[in-house]
């Protein structure tokens, strides 16, 4: 099921209703989602590859405390940081800047990723850095994903909310 933008986010807590909750897909909801968005944000970095490194560690150890404690959103929250570290620093890596897309984000489009009909600017040549960082980022989404436990607790998530 799509993720649901609908819902008022400054009220729900999704650690007591996780029926809320819909995985949708790659990264939606990664910056909506409380209390993991405040829970996990301040240790996201990747501006060099030490802070990568760093942040994705950290968080890993998060996702690992999230599945100990079966707590599947929360879990799967940090695997979207994971794999968010990876697509933003490659965003860098290849846009000096970070901007990718021609034009403001349509308003009726904010908070959800993708082009909305405005033309990718060109590449910058790559920063090596960011790449790097990029890369283990990856590593640890990679890592996440495929964690036997989170896909055992994805899968009761999924059958149980159909979400």
């Amino acid at each position: 099921m799509p993720f649901d933008y609908n819902l008022d986010f400054r009220h729900v807590d999704f650690r007591q209703q996780p029926e809320l909750y819909r995985v949708g897909k790659g990264e939606q909801g990664v910056l909506l989602v409380e209390p993991y968005k405040g829970e996990i944000l301040p240790h996201w970095r990747f501006r060099t590859p030490e802070l990568a490194r760093e942040s994705s560690e950290t968080i890993y150890g998060l996702f690992l405390d999230y599945l100990k404690r079966e707590d599947f959103v929360g879990a799967d929250m940090a695997r979207k940081f994971l794999q968010m570290g990876f697509t933003r620093a490659r965003r860098y890596a290849n846009h000096r800047g970070g901007k990718k897309y021609d034009g403001p984000v349509p308003d009726d489009k904010k908070g959800q990723s993708g082009a909305h009909g405005r033309a990718e600017l060109p590449r910058s040549p790559e920063d090596p850095q960011k790449a790097e960082a990029a890369a283990i980022f990856k590593a640890k989404w990679d890592e996440a994903q495929h964690h036997p436990e989170y896909v055992a607790q994805k899968a009761r998530f999924m059958e149980r909310y159909g979400k």
